[in-house]
């Protein structure tokens, strides 16, 4: 009888707090839903898909606003957008199984892999690791114009040996994207599946996302997809989707707040799924390790939150948070936003996708979900904390292109007609581009249909526009040689020399 009683009490126990716990769900869910209502005016973004899962199971998952200002689809958490840079924890997972069949390891060269593989530095060239193609540092600054000019995968990684070192390898932090796209090809070459082919089957089918794609060009024609948005002063515009899949282990991953819970689930379990697990336990444990110390300017938000610690593991950014670990990665392409945001001690995580360039409401909504479900604690306002900082920092930039304005020197003309400033120039890693005369305009033809028009300046110095207008404006200079002809143009900090 007593076996009995103190087993009765027991389920009654379990009950018990199987229904408080549900309660205290629901009230985070309704107090979190309140917030983000009354946060998304301000931050003036056009529509939003969020999910959060908790112990196992999904406790938030809703949608906001529009696909696209002006038309009446609602943006929905079957809705597609880019993962973007959240993309990089899943390639880690993908490099992960390969390491545990035994194909490979993370201490593995990646010359002894890819022979072709080269970078200027021959020492780093022989040296570098699978391991290091996921920490971002192994001396590369950011080259992102690499893959925006529009170049395949094959020839990013060729063209890489054409990139200056500005550091030595595993000496300082960079962020940038090639080496994961150099791990893309290193799962390509031990898999004998193409990346594409390899998440597609080994992850998102495993874990039943059936609307996640690896690249925007799986989209079909007339399929729930989000467009991309930029602030023009006061108002937000839609813009073209600026193709990335061509980055594909770096960036190139399409889903909706539906499937990214589940992918939130794998990685909160272990990776289990369906009783078994995607990786062994060292392999998942070196994912969320801390590799290197990362500078916490990455993100304006440490300004405001002041981790102990920032670092870098496999895919993750980590930092304490109120005693804490956190995981965290954001994704941003043009006029699209992500990030994904663990707290793996309370098996806590927290997905959004965002329309809006930028919009940083994502993390305000990240660190309120976080104090929702691990401190049970609605009293920071973080969209109030996080929206003057992020509108500070938009008015510093501001004055400083004011400042730059400034310093214009009126009454100069070119020394050249303009016929003289025309003919193709080339820089060492990236493609050649042309500068040509349209409408009595010197124009710079560049990969990837980017076009900009120079308006005279000062001296040999113009001002260009970019034909995609949300990416605003460079400075452009024509070098002389001693005799005054034009030998070469700089393009911000970009040097071209003159090839005719």
């Amino acid at each position: 009888m007593r076996i009995f009683i103190f087993m009765a009490a027991s389920l009654l126990f379990v009950h018990a707090s199987y229904s408080q716990k549900n309660k205290n769900d629901a009230k985070a869910a309704a107090a979190f839903d309140e917030y983000v209502k009354q946060a998304l005016p301000r931050w003036q973004t056009p529509g939003m898909s969020i999910a959060i899962v908790k112990d196992g199971k999904i406790v938030f998952k809703k949608a906001y606003g529009l696909r696209e200002l002006g038309k009446p689809q609602p943006f929905t958490t079957a809705t597609l957008s880019a993962c973007a840079s959240t993309t990089k924890a899943m390639t880690a997972v993908c490099m992960g199984m390969l390491v545990d069949e035994g194909k490979l390891k993370w201490s593995d060269k990646v010359v002894d892999i890819l022979p072709s593989f080269k970078l200027a530095n021959p020492f780093t060239s022989a040296e570098i690791t699978v391991l290091d193609l996921f920490t971002h540092n192994a001396g590369l600054g950011n080259a992102d114009l690499l893959w925006v000019s529009g170049y395949s995968r094959t020839e990013i990684v060729a063209r890489m040996q054409l990139l200056q070192p500005v550091y030595s390898l595993r000496a300082s932090f960079i962020y940038q994207n090639l080496m994961y796209v150099v791990a893309g090809e290193v799962i390509h070459a031990k898999s004998g599946q193409t990346w594409d082919a390899f998440i597609q089957e080994r992850l998102f089918k495993e874990l039943g996302m059936t609307n996640t794609y690896a690249d925007y060009s799986a989209l079909t024609t007339g399929i729930d997809k989000t467009a991309a948005h930029y602030k023009d002063k006061d108002s937000i515009r839609p813009i073209p989707y600026l193709y990335a899949d061509n980055i594909g282990a770096a960036g190139g991953v399409w889903s909706c707040a539906n499937d990214m819970a589940k992918w939130l689930l794998c990685v909160l379990d272990s990776t289990k799924i369906n009783g078994k697990r995607l990786l062994q336990p060292r392999t998942y444990s070196a994912i969320f390790k801390p590799q290197v110390i990362a500078p916490t300017s990455m993100y304006p938000t440490m300004q405001i939150i002041q981790p102990h610690w920032f670092t870098y593991g496999l895919g993750w950014f980590q930092h304490d948070y109120r005693g804490k670990m956190i995981q965290l990665h954001t994704g941003s392409l043009a006029g699209l936003t992500a990030i994904a945001g663990l707290v793996p001690e309370d098996q806590l995580g927290i997905y959004i996708f965002g329309n809006l360039d930028h919009a940083e409401l994502r993390h305000a909504l990240m660190y309120k979900a976080f104090d929702l479900w691990s401190f049970n604690d609605n009293s920071k306002d973080w969209s109030n904390a996080f929206y003057p900082l992020y509108s500070a920092l938009a008015d510093s930039a501001r004055q400083r292109e004011k400042d730059e304005l400034a310093k214009r020197v009126p009454g100069t003309h070119p020394s050249l007609p303009l016929n003289s400033y025309t003919g193709k120039y080339s820089n060492k890693s990236l493609a050649s581009i042309e500068v040509t005369i349209k409408d009595s305009i010197l124009t710079i033809e560049m990969p990837g249909n980017i076009q900009l028009s120079l308006r005279h300046w000062h001296f040999d110095v113009f001002r260009g526009a970019y034909n995609h207008w949300w990416s605003g404006n460079a400075w452009v200079q024509f070098l002389p040689d001693k005799e005054g002809a034009i030998q070469a143009l700089r393009i911000d900090a970009l040097d071209y020399s003159r090839t005719n």
